[in-house]
């Protein structure tokens, strides 16, 4: 059966140890230099980056994520496995690891790792498709002629480079569509290499649930339970029509998912259509003052993503959720795009004032949409706030001084709140 040792890159035949270097890492599989669709999976990304930056930090629980209203953006293993996972109020997770290190969100220092990482999988190929700052596919069909090697050794490559250039690791799906590449990447973190073939395709899926799904959230997965459907060979016993008439567009979706049909290419070119941040409150909050505070943080983060990103956005949207769990939501198309946080915010703080007293809210959100390249943002200036250009400057020189002296190097005020 061929073999490739994950250490040295050697082509081995024996699933042991590698004959050249001695490493246990080995990946065996009968597809292995046949496939070609892959998903690289950054291992808990923020978490990792942080790690690499202070070694103090390396065998301690960290926690990417905001203060004790907030959520859990990304937790590193050593938190997870004492039941910490993304998107859990902090104070939970807090319960569940007292004495995790709890780490502000450095967008701008992700996003550069993230274009380092971008350049590796260009290298391999031209077709990589980008789902966040840290994961994406790659389809690799036609390169083993130019790299000499088939995509199941470049992909190892890839992960070794990461390492040892980059200090973070990932995990790499592969095989013949992206649905099941994606699935193949979360089988083994961290540091995984995973392999789903064409030949076993069916035995693999027929026990597995259905939320193995990307995609399938909670209420999908209720109006699912409700049809007795909750593995894949709970699926296989519906026919397409009825799956479709039930189920609509998502039926359809999962008569071919169920088989392991999945005929979407992956896609280089497409477009980053919104950049938005959100955050769920441990407690309701009616607070103008609380909620001001929030709004700027996450006009921030949108402005960092947007900056790090070479974006502008023309619609600022803001997103409110209720206590009872209505969510509103109102836009406002800009005269031209901004990738400024101050814009952002006060765009967004208008909308806010719209809408009124609606609270007590539950969570808050920002976004941009309508993209475009950032050499077109804030170009023209607001007529109507002559001191929009100043707080813009003072916001660029701010950026600098925080990309030299770190995050905290300087903090606005509304942030404290």
């Amino acid at each position: 059966m061929p073999g490739l040792c994950r250490d040295c890159l050697t082509t081995v035949t024996d699933d042991r140890r590698c004959p050249a270097c001695g490493s246990p890492r080995i990946k065996s599989h009968p597809e292995l230099f046949d496939l070609t669709i892959a998903h690289m999976d950054c291992d808990a990304f923020y978490a990792s980056v942080e790690k690499r930056d202070n070694p103090e930090l390396a065998d301690k629980p960290v926690i990417i994520g905001g203060g004790k209203r907030g959520v859990v953006s990304t937790a590193c293993y050593v938190a997870r496995i004492r039941g910490v996972r993304s998107a859990m109020p902090m104070f939970k997770a807090l319960q569940l690891c007292p004495d995790a290190v709890v780490i502000k969100p450095r967008m701008s220092v992700y996003a550069e790792v993230s274009r380092e990482i971008r350049k590796m999988m260009d290298e391999l190929t031209p077709i990589v498709e980008p789902l966040s700052l840290d994961e994406a596919f790659m389809d690799l069909s036609g390169t083993e002629r130019l790299h000499g090697a088939p995509p199941a050794v470049m992909l190892a490559r890839l992960v070794k480079r990461m390492k040892d250039e980059l200090g973070v690791t990932g995990s790499i799906g592969l095989s013949h569509n992206k649905f099941l590449a994606k699935v193949a990447s979360d089988l083994d973190k961290p540091r995984g290499f995973s392999v789903i073939g064409r030949a076993e395709t069916a035995e693999f899926l027929h026990d597995k649930p259905v939320r193995l799904i990307w995609g399938i959230g909670p209420a999908a997965q209720e109006s699912l339970d409700r049809a007795g459907i909750r593995s894949f060979s709970d699926l296989l016993r519906w026919d397409q029509e009825a799956l479709t008439a039930r189920f609509g567009a998502m039926g359809y979706r999962l008569w071919h998912l169920a088989r392991g049909q999945d005929k979407r290419r992956v896609s280089a070119h497409e477009p980053m259509k919104s950049i938005s941040n959100e955050t769920t409150f441990f407690e309701d909050t009616a607070s103008l003052d609380i909620l001001d505070g929030h709004l700027w943080r996450v006009s921030e983060k949108v402005a960092d993503r947007a900056k790090a990103k070479g974006l502008a956005g023309r619609v600022v949207t803001l997103k409110l959720k209720r206590a009872n769990h209505k969510i509103i939501t109102r836009r406002v198309s800009l005269r031209d795009p901004t990738q400024i946080a101050d814009r952002i915010y006060r765009t967004a703080r208008a909308l806010f004032d719209q809408v009124g007293d609606q609270g007590p809210y539950r969570l808050l959100g920002c976004g941009l949409s309508d993209l475009c390249p950032e050499h077109q943002a804030d170009i023209s200036g607001d007529l109507l706030d002559p001191g929009a250009a100043q707080r813009s400057q003072a916001e660029r020189a701010t950026d600098e001084i925080r990309r030299r002296f770190g995050t905290d190097a300087i903090v606005k005020g509304r942030a404290l709140r």
